[in-house]
């Protein structure tokens, strides 16, 4: 989260911190200094996802091949100039930034479902200034890094002080990122990405010496200021009435600065007449009003501290420990062996999210572009999570007997005020001869386990019988069927000209390079097109963890979006096909691709209709399904926009229910 106001506050009040550089010229001078240490810069992902992603189009699900094109020119510019990259993700997201995390989903709901009033009116995108990022885009950027031979990196806890200590473990020229945290470390130089010319690799480094001569501080009072300010430890609301005092007794209060940034140069003042020592920090502990933990700023100094460093503010023996290892003892799985591979490939952005489900059994999934008031169409949240619920019993090994735990999902859906995690019980897959466990699906080899490998992946989606022809597939269409057979299962909204969009977006997409697709214009966008996107793209985040859960039937690279979506071309197609286009259209004349999707719509129709789903033609004339025609076709949208805390899609839901109890056997 770093220091609210401190960025601008540096850009603005202190202009000569904001120095421009030349990283051509840095690398060099690295390298003469340093001759056996090659030039490294560590690179804050999280904070650099929003600028990386520059294709014209970005509502319809995301335009996964120009974005790999673009992450491929922005490693070569820098491989170019002899500078290695690394690249730094949250694994996490921390308690203590748990209460921030909600609040930013809340606010991203909000912007969301202003977007989709925008695409119903205008039938458009909006421009820039409303931009949210596609769904799941940190996560298939992980991936997409690591494809293009980087080396990726998945905290295990907060990313910003993962990225600090490497940086300074490895004598790295610098930190690309944008978060005022890395003024406040004691770490390597700090560099702008939203300063940089890629073209010339020429940005603005940020100095915390030239920031602490305008504070009249040193470097030792940074992480105090920090603390005095507010930060995802002592938060802003206990020290109101500490700035109130500050700002009064300040000689440099500036009528010409904004309240911020008076009240940053008043802490400043007052830290700086301070000692440094254990004992002010103890006095400022007892006027301040901390509450019942008088320890916050202790705790709020230790935490930026990095390993082998020490401060005069806090006692040695209670400097800070954040580069632990997570206690086997406190984890949900007791096996060292299946802990120890969870936790290196969680690292190495090999696995999705079982590492967190093992270590401490809670998962969470940000926003996606879905449209609350659409009734027909769950959320992705709600329609995936009876897979989840198989991956969990496979991590946990439910069948084992004995209480199994259930997980603590934080899933963004209508309805959920996020006030607690929803608690899953996990469910057992139905898998011939039972479930196998970790150690068969992680370790053993030979051809019966790779059987019982991809059979149990098929189990999570209700497939499990269908092994046979969808082996018989190549790979990433395989796994896109999997995906779309179970869509089809679960929403029954779903129609027969859904179906065939996606087919042809499957097969049509393999011969189209990047910038066929970056040329490919829409005259128009559908708002109910975006929202099946959104789901697909979740979708395959879920095909990821299973994947992972067991044992890896596919590689990972063949259940990417690049592989199997494009955003733009997935409305041509949803919106051909709703107008009732023909198979040919459809599939741009390409003879070849008939018998193809002939099969395919074949396979899925069969596996829907084996569980007494049959998929209608439902047309949508236009392909387009404004506001008012879903309130002419669907009486609840006669109501207001219904409150955040009432139950999600009652109807739908409850069918949803109704048909998963079934499948397990239990009564509604």
């Amino acid at each position: 989260m770093g220091v609210r106001g401190l960025q601008g506050f540096v850009a603005r009040v202190c202009p000569d911190a904001c120095q421009t550089v030349d990283l051509r010229e840095m690398a060099e001078k690295h390298r003469i200094d340093h001759p056996d240490c090659p030039p490294v810069i560590v690179v804050d992902a999280m904070s650099c996802v929003r600028r990386w992603y520059t294709p014209e189009s970005w509502v319809c699900g995301g335009q996964w091949r120009e974005y790999l094109a673009i992450l491929e020119d922005f490693i070569n510019a820098f491989m170019a100039a002899g500078i290695k990259l690394v690249f730094y993700f949250d694994g996490v997201v921390e308690e203590k930034k748990r209460d921030e995390w909600i609040k930013r989903r809340m606010k991203n709901t909000e912007e969301i479902a202003r977007l989709f009033q925008f695409m119903k009116t205008h039938r458009k995108q909006p421009g820039r200034e409303m931009f949210v990022l596609p769904s799941a885009l940190p996560t298939f950027t992980r991936y997409a890094l690591k494809s293009l031979g980087q080396k990726t990196v998945c905290t295990l806890q907060e990313a910003d002080f993962e990225v600090a200590a490497y940086g300074l473990q490895h004598n790295c020229i610098g930190i690309l990122g944008q978060d005022s945290d890395y003024l406040i470390y004691d770490t390597c130089p700090y560099f702008s990405i939203e300063n940089l010319r890629l073209d010339r690799l020429v940005t603005v480094m940020y100095s915390r010496e030239v920031l602490c001569r305008v504070l009249g501080i040193s470097l030792t009072h940074l992480p105090l200021f920090a603390c005095l300010l507010g930060n995802d430890i002592v938060p802003e609301s206990m020290l109101e009435g500490f700035w109130s005092k500050c700002l009064t007794t300040s000689p440099h209060r500036n009528r010409s600065y904004n309240r911020r940034a008076n009240v940053l140069l008043s802490v400043a003042n007052y830290i700086s007449k301070i000692p440094c020592s254990c004992s002010s920090l103890k006095h400022l502990e007892e006027i301040l009003p901390l509450g019942s933990d008088k320890t916050l700023l202790c705790r709020g100094v230790s935490s930026y501290l990095l390993p082998g460093q020490q401060s005069p503010w806090v006692p040695p023996n209670e400097t800070n420990c954040q580069m632990l290892s997570l206690q086997q003892q406190s984890a949900l799985c007791q096996d060292k062996e299946i802990f120890q591979l969870a936790k290196e490939q969680h690292i190495q952005s090999e696995n999705y999210s079982i590492f967190n489900i093992l270590s401490h059994g809670e998962i969470e999934c940000s926003n996606s572009l879905e449209d609350d008031y659409d009734t027909e169409i769950p959320g992705q949240a709600l329609i995936y999570r009876p897979v989840r619920q198989h991956i969990y019993s496979i991590l946990l090994e439910s069948g084992k007997g004995g209480t199994c735990p259930s997980v603590k999902e934080w899933f963004v859906y209508f309805g959920n005020p996020l006030k607690k995690p929803d608690l899953i019980q996990p469910v057992q897959p139905s898998v011939t001869g039972g479930t196998p466990n970790l150690k068969t699906l992680w370790l053993a080899k030979g051809p019966d386990v790779e059987k019982q490998r991809y059979g149990t992946f098929l189990a999570c989606f209700h497939l499990q019988d269908e092994m046979e022809e969808l082996q018989a597939l190549e790979a990433p269409v395989a796994g896109f069927c999997c995906l779309l057979a179970y869509l089809m299962m679960q929403v029954s909204s779903l129609s027969l000209e859904d179906l065939n969009a996606f087919l042809a977006l499957i097969l049509c997409l393999k011969g189209k390079s990047a910038a066929q697709l970056t040329g490919l214009q829409l005259a128009q966008v559908d708002s109910r097109a975006v929202h099946l996107g959104a789901v697909l793209i979740r979708g395959l985040t879920t095909l990821l963890m299973a994947n992972s859960a067991c044992g890896f039937p596919f590689r990972m690279d063949d259940l990417m979006p690049w592989a199997v979506f494009d955003g733009k071309l997935f409305q041509e197609k949803y919106q051909k096909a709703h107008r009732g286009c023909s198979v040919e259209e459809l599939l741009e004349g390409n003879e070849s691709l008939y018998t193809p999707f002939q099969n395919l719509k074949s396979l899925i129709c069969k596996i829907c209709m084996a569980k007494n789903r049959t998929i209608q033609s439902r047309p949508r004339g236009n392909g387009f399904n404004t506001g008012r025609e879903q309130r002419d076709f669907n009486p609840r949208f006669q109501q207001p926009h219904r409150s955040r805390v009432v139950s999600p899609y009652h109807n739908q839901m409850r069918e949803f229910t109704q048909r998963h109890l079934q499948s397990q056997g239990k009564k509604w």
